[in-house]
């Protein structure tokens, strides 16, 4: 039997998703613990990877079970997992289902506070910059869903196949009186290290370091920067898969307080 298990998780003390060997990884830890439920081995495949630090406000994975349970696997499982990762939903799917390649859309916020703050800091990155150009970022992140080819904002462009996303949605939200900033994105697919390299660049035409005709000119390809600094990991989640025979309730999350004010 198959299921869909509809989780989240504050990345903050894992070295991302994927299993790895001699780190601790979310994957890993949910693997241990069904393993002790169920007393063999179960291998959980996810929707996709998150790096390490990189935290996930919902995320689903899949799941076979050999024999029918007579228990409350959600309880059990929650009861077993560390605080950091919870389990939301567990939905019985057909085998032929896939909780990574059915995905039809993936979003991504990523939050950034300009003030320090001491309990944002575990949320959200803080950047010490003054005098943002916001409506030139807004500009920039405006222009993202007009390119396909993200080769030049992708870490490791060799690993995939190609490098074609489809982005329906990019949008920079802005809170001058708390000096917070929100970037949402939409795709069907992402690219190693794309949005933490798109968001570094954003903050660079925020800063006045690169233009916005030359942040136009990379996503066109005709610039190539050598310089793909990422954005830092802890401000990133991923905030929302879909599918299409599933439908499920978005829960309370751990991102739910920073989109206060920046929707």
């Amino acid at each position: 039997m198959k299921y869909f298990l509809h989780i989240g998780y504050n990345g903050g003390n894992y070295h991302g998703w994927q299993s790895q060997p001699n780190a601790v990884t979310v994957q890993g830890v949910i693997e241990e613990k069904l393993q002790r439920i169920f007393k063999t081995s179960i291998t959980v495949f996810g929707c996709g990877r998150t790096d390490a630090g990189v935290h996930a406000s919902q995320y689903f994975l899949n799941i076979t079970i050999k024999d029918a349970f007579d228990f409350d696997l959600k309880f059990r499982l929650n009861k077993h997992l560390p605080n950091d990762i919870v389990v939301y939903d567990i939905i019985e799917v057909e085998e032929r289902q896939h909780a990574r390649y059915d995905a039809t859309s993936r979003t991504y916020d990523y939050f950034i506070h300009l003030q320090k703050d001491p309990v944002l800091g575990k949320y959200s990155s803080y950047y010490e910059l003054e005098n943002l150009d916001f409506e030139a970022m807004q500009k920039a992140a405006n222009l993202i869903p007009l390119y396909d080819d993200f080769e030049a904002v992708c870490k490791q462009p060799d690993l995939h196949n190609h490098t074609i996303c489809h982005v329906t949605h990019a949008k920079l939200y802005v809170n001058t009186t708390q000096q917070r900033l929100r970037f949402s994105i939409t795709a069907n697919r992402f690219l190693r290290g794309m949005i933490r390299i798109l968001v570094g660049h954003l903050l660079k035409v925020g800063t006045g370091d690169l233009s916005l005709e030359n942040f136009e000119l990379i996503l066109s390809k005709q610039l190539l920067l050598t310089d793909k600094k990422p954005a830092f990991a802890n401000g990133l989640y991923l905030s929302g898969i879909k599918y299409p025979y599933i439908k499920v309730n978005t829960p309370t999350d751990i991102s739910s307080f920073l989109k206060q004010g920046l929707n």
